[in-house]
């Protein structure tokens, strides 16, 4: 296995992001299960529209070009 499938959950707080990471698993199909059984928990279900599954390559730098602050 060289990939694995974060699950987040993002929402705005007061013009801030609150970032929640709920696993990382080996399979979309986990995290998507993941996240069916989040959208039944308090919080969570009051706003659905937050989670996002990424995949990311074990071993592999993913902000290869760094970044500025605007």
């Amino acid at each position: 296995m060289n990939e694995v499938y974060l699950l987040h959950h993002i929402r705005l707080i007061e013009g801030h992001e609150d970032v929640k990471l709920l696993g990382v698993f080996s399979s979309r199909e986990l995290a998507e299960r993941a996240k069916e059984r989040a959208l039944n928990l308090p919080g969570f279900k009051d706003s659905p529209d937050g989670f996002s599954v990424d995949k990311y390559i074990i071993d592999r730098m993913g902000w290869t070009a760094g970044y500025r602050t605007v």
